[in-house]
């Protein structure tokens, strides 16, 4: 009787642990790494709940198991402050496999330390240090430096913010510089690399293993590697690579898996795939799609679930889901929104749910947009800020707590501070601040 009654409570456990059977419910965890923490009172959810207070970088985990199949979402309750800081998640969203989760990461960028100006007449870059409390910009001592090539139009920076790349669209070249960590200084390395005919468009996919120059007058993108000890560039061997009608700008998603390409004469949106040991591109199905008239700026949402096209002669903003899987565009209902007036530039919030559009000809302002995280649909948020002469070129702080805008015709950078809660923008004490001649892209390092 022992016996028998010892066999069925070891049946009994085999059955509630192991032996091939499962634990039932909450027995995976949700987690991943945190970096760049620099603040205090970072709070992260998981399906609006299990709070979990991050206060050092690492590994983290929330406390609460899931079950098999069971749907995750993390996101940041609350921000870190004291300094302010955005904390950004990716890999946030999926479903419990049979395995714990441990890819969430969550990085919280500090602010910038240098901005960097490309002045198309005056062949010159203008450089800057950033006061990270205003975000106020000084200029640095040698500035401005001399863009080794006429014309340039775009900017690009390495992943690491060690070296910066300038299009040069006068002479059909990429300039290479080095950037001083200390001062922001800037050194001309190597001799500038050709490209195809009136590069206007620069990126780098977020390895920083591959460069790409759209090619406005020669209807191309142009392909380099990056030397990541030099940064010096080497074209790749089937380079360039045909797109539709002068390509004007140009951005890869997050996984750096697809280059999406603007088509300003045809209106509408090359998607190509990356070949991630090449760096080789190659047209997607259903490829290009449409947009509108005179297509010029794209930006991807921070959750690299939405796109957006800046359409300079119809005055809208066309509106996308990504399908992450294939890299095809579907129009979100009701797209384009009507803009004020010619949207330029777009820069996406890096806390998410926001959208800045830099509006040029009569308008010249900044508009915010608010994204709808179920639709991707945009909604005109607040009223638009006054910013300098054909603001042409806008971007965001890496820590998200100002806007950069660089002002063609008036020759000067508008600075905003970006309110926490509502991220709505205000102009910063003594901005703008003094550019070269035709400042016409802007750069945050």
């Amino acid at each position: 009787m022992k016996t028998i009654a010892w066999i069925t409570l070891l049946a009994v456990g085999c059955t509630l642990t192991a032996c091939g059977g499962t634990l039932g419910a909450s027995q995976y965890t949700v987690g991943g790494t945190l970096t760049g923490l620099v603040g205090t009172g970072l709070v992260l959810e998981n399906n609006s709940g299990d709070p979990l207070t991050l206060t050092s970088n690492g590994k983290f985990a929330f406390g609460a198991g899931m079950d098999n199949n069971g749907a995750y979402l993390v996101t940041v309750k609350s921000q870190p402050s004291n300094p302010a800081q955005i904390c950004i998640v990716q890999n946030g969203s999926g479903t419990i496999d049979n395995a714990n989760v441990t890819n969430v990461t969550v990085s919280c960028p500090q602010t910038g330390h240098f901005a960097f100006v490309a002045n198309v007449l005056s062949n010159n870059l203008s450089a800057y240090s950033i006061n990270s409390a205003s975000g106020a910009l000084t200029i640095i001592s040698g500035s401005p430096f001399s863009a080794r090539g006429t014309a340039p139009a775009a900017l690009a920076l390495a992943p690491n913010g060690n070296f910066l790349y300038v299009v040069n669209s006068g002479s059909n070249n990429v300039s290479v510089f080095s950037i001083s960590a200390v001062t922001g200084a800037l050194s001309g390395v190597g001799v500038p690399i050709s490209t195809g005919s009136g590069p206007d468009a620069i990126c780098i996919d977020p390895t920083g293993s591959y460069l790409y120059v759209a090619n406005s007058s020669s209807n191309s993108v142009s392909a380099y590697t990056i030397d990541s000890a030099t940064g010096l560039l080497t074209e790749l061997g089937n380079s360039p690579f045909m797109v539709g009608g002068a390509p004007s700008s140009l951005k890869t998603d997050s996984s750096g898996m697809f280059l999406y390409v603007t088509n300003f004469t045809d209106g509408d949106v090359s998607v190509l795939q990356i070949d991630s040991s090449t760096g080789s591109l190659s047209s997607i199905a259903g490829s290009p799609f449409k947009a509108g008239s005179g297509a010029i700026a794209i930006a991807i949402d921070s959750a690299g679930t939405f796109a957006y096209v800046a359409n300079e002669t119809s005055a809208t903003i066309s509106e996308y889901s990504i399908n992450s899987s294939t890299g095809a565009l579907t129009a979100v209902p009701g797209s384009p929104v009507a803009t004020q007036s010619s949207p330029q530039s777009l820069a996406p919030d890096p806390a998410g749910g926001f959208i800045y559009a830099a509006n040029v000809t009569s308008a010249n302002n900044i508009a915010t947009f608010a994204i709808n995280s179920s639709t991707g649909a945009l909604t005109l948020s607040g009223s638009p800020v006054s910013a300098g002469t054909l603001p042409i070129s806008l971007t965001i702080d890496p820590s998200g707590q100002f806007a950069y805008v660089a002002n063609d015709t008036s020759n000067n950078v508008s600075v905003y501070q970006i309110d926490t809660t509502t991220r709505a923008l205000t102009q910063v004490s003594q901005s703008p601040f003094a550019a070269g001649i035709g400042p016409h892209a802007i750069v945050i390092d």
